[in-house]
């Protein structure tokens, strides 16, 4: 689900400590960064096989009379073969800023993989991703239960630089000792705007068994500084009582295809 927002803060290093790998000629080889963000619909293919990329950001939110962020949302993705993905959530931390005492700490560590279906008929690309969420979190901010979750993201392309996808997701997540399911869709519309720079606009939704609905409006951008790495920055509002009144946040990811030589 949406936090907004996905640990350590030592990943953040461990992703600008290789930015003279990623500005390597290298780069001209193998496809363009394809990453699960900036938007909340993940992308609908795999990372290359053999490679690993590092997708990282920070988000600030404001909502219901507090403040808070959390970092590093850190998700992992390893490419084991041509449509096939693992991939490792890492526990995000969550901090209060201002406003009622808030639940701070490391969130849970999820773990899945990614199989992409497509392309189909159409032009349709379309995946499957299958997690588990392990109750590894601090005591307020954990589910305390193992939570699993499906999602399927899906998109085309249109011609001229645009492209439409959106996402179906289910999550079965433990609130309160009790099973809250939540059905999460969500649809965007993207436009290239030159060859490094991509735009979108997005629509997401949470609708929950035990709780009210949680749905926003999001906006953004996304900058690849070199084919391996992306730099953006998107920011949101609530259309719903329960979604946060604002956010805003930035990322920053790298792949690193040398393993791909193995």
């Amino acid at each position: 689900m949406f936090s907004p927002g996905r640990t350590g803060a030592t990943l953040m290093v461990a992703a600008f400590s290789v930015i003279s790998y990623a500005q390597s000629p290298q780069d001209t080889a193998g496809p363009e960064i394809v990453t699960d963000r900036p938007d909340v619909t993940e992308s609908s293919i795999v990372v290359p096989k053999g490679s690993l990329q590092l997708e990282n950001g920070a988000t600030w939110t404001n909502g219901r009379g507090s403040q808070n962020f959390d970092l590093s949302e850190s998700l992992i993705r390893l490419g084991v073969s041509s449509r096939t993905e693992i991939r490792i959530v890492a526990p995000n931390y969550l901090g209060g800023i201002t406003g009622p005492d808030f639940a701070s700490g490391f969130g849970d560590i999820a773990l899945g993989m990614k199989r992409q279906l497509g392309p189909l008929p159409g032009g349709f690309d379309l995946s499957v991703i299958v997690a588990l969420s392990l109750p590894t979190g601090s005591s307020r901010v954990s589910s305390h239960g193992f939570d699993p979750f499906m999602k399927f993201p899906w998109s085309k392309e249109l011609g001229a630089g645009w492209s439409i996808g959106g996402m179906q997701s289910f999550f079965w997540n433990t609130d309160s000792d009790k099973r809250n399911g939540v059905w999460e869709p969500t649809l965007y519309i993207e436009k290239e705007i030159a060859k490094p720079w991509d735009v979108f606009a997005e629509y997401a939704g949470d609708f929950a068994h035990l709780s009210g609905s949680r749905q926003i409006a999001h906006l953004g951008i996304a900058y690849r500084v070199t084919p391996r790495q992306q730099v953006d920055f998107h920011f949101g509002f609530g259309l719903s009582h329960d979604a946060p009144s604002r956010f805003f946040a930035v990322g920053y990811s790298f792949r690193i295809d040398r393993l791909r030589r193995h």
